[in-house]
């Protein structure tokens, strides 16, 4: 059975049922039994339009499922009349699903798992795997999640900055379970750019790929977790890298920036650099300097810290670190690297050992309980 092929049709057949007058959720229910019957039939009888087949049998279904609840029975009058089988239109109309997915009423965490099982084409078991929680609580969200947008209708207009926050949430989740979760928000990103011209969709495809170019050497192997400055540069994917930059060139040359073509340079200034003496961090604290034009974002101004300090000294970036609330998260884990840049060694290693206490994951927690034994070792 060709799995692949299934996830990619599923948003254009249940943007076809949408259309013909089903409700969200009555069509993805019947978008997920057409699935099954597919793996089911398929092995032995492959039909020759994969589209056409599910579209029909999707849509009896859905009629079938109506015919049966009575309390719907105007709407079974309204669409009782079945479409005659036969091949479907080519058009796409997966970017509707996006805005409907990423709709301003869903929580993220809602529409991040309504989006990975319209648009991706996941299964529910799959997708509460990826976010280590039990079945039966993702397919509750999920469900909530289909109630909330079930009278959205497809004619009005989207949000693409809140399509592309969804996307970059499941691309931070990174990998859990049997799905890479990075890849796969690179894949419906892709997906999004071939629907629709626009330079930010375009900066977050190249800010994903520069990033996921790195993973390889993000992990020692002994689990443990290397600074972008100790990874060891020969590990980095090239192809993704160079694909990034030259996505992010081309959104760039349109001068409508966005935080996400600002984010992609910055990844792109660090991605150039044969090794970390030679990143340009001048320019990378100047594109700081826009991203938080942009976002006005407490974190953007921690994250520029960091670059100060590297650009122009640990002291200038202490001094801007201190404008910021301390109670920010990873603020104690960048004083205490600053700290240490600017050879203040007994201040630092109780700086990390305080950070690893507030750390997000174990990785992290493991990693500055290190750099804390460390000084102290010293």
């Amino acid at each position: 059975m060709d799995e692949p092929l299934l996830r990619s049709l599923t948003p254009g057949v249940l943007t076809i049922l949408v259309r013909r007058g089903a409700d969200f959720a009555a069509a993805e229910d019947a978008v997920q039994d057409a699935l099954v019957e597919a793996v089911r039939v398929w092995p032995s009888e492959p039909p020759r339009d994969p589209k056409g087949w599910l579209v029909t049998v999707a849509w009896r279904k859905f009629l079938d499922a109506t015919r049966a609840d009575t309390a719907r029975r105007r709407r079974e009058e309204r669409v009782e009349d079945e479409p005659t089988p036969g091949p479907v239109p080519a058009s796409d109309d997966t970017l509707q699903l996006y805005f409907l997915c990423a709709h301003p009423s869903l929580t993220p965490a809602s529409a991040v798992a309504l989006t990975l099982r319209a648009v991706g084409g996941l299964t529910t078991r799959q997708i509460a795997q990826a976010y280590l929680v039990p079945e039966a609580t993702m397919a509750q969200r999920i469900s909530r999640a289909k109630r909330t947008v079930a009278d959205v209708r497809f004619d009005q207009p989207g949000d693409v900055a809140t399509v592309l926050r969804v996307l970059y949430l499941v691309f931070n989740e990174g990998y859990s379970g049997d799905i890479d979760l990075s890849a796969e928000a690179i894949r419906l990103t892709r997906r999004l750019a071939a629907a629709i011209d626009h330079p930010e969709v375009a900066g977050l495809l190249a800010l994903m790929l520069l990033h996921h170019a790195r993973r390889a050497a993000r992990i020692a192997p002994d689990g443990r977790l290397v600074p972008l400055a100790e990874q060891d540069r020969t590990q980095w994917d090239t192809t993704a890298i160079a694909e990034g930059i030259r996505i992010l060139q081309v959104a760039l040359s349109r001068d409508e920036l966005g935080q996400f073509q600002a984010q992609a340079a910055i990844a792109a200034l660090h991605a150039d650099a044969q090794t970390a003496d030679e990143t340009d961090w001048v320019q990378i604290v100047e594109w700081y300097d826009e991203l938080v034009r942009l976002t006005e974002s407490p974190v953007v101004r921690l994250n520029r810290a960091v670059a100060v300090g590297e650009a122009d000294g640990a002291r200038a970036g202490l001094a801007a670190l201190a404008e910021l609330d301390h109670s920010l998260p990873r603020y104690t884990a960048v004083s205490a690297y600053l700290h240490e840049r600017d050879g203040d060694l007994p201040n630092a290693a109780t700086l990390y050992a305080e950070a690893a206490s507030k750390a997000p994951n174990l990785a992290e927690r493991d990693h500055l309980t290190r750099q804390a034994a460390r000084l102290n070792n010293r």
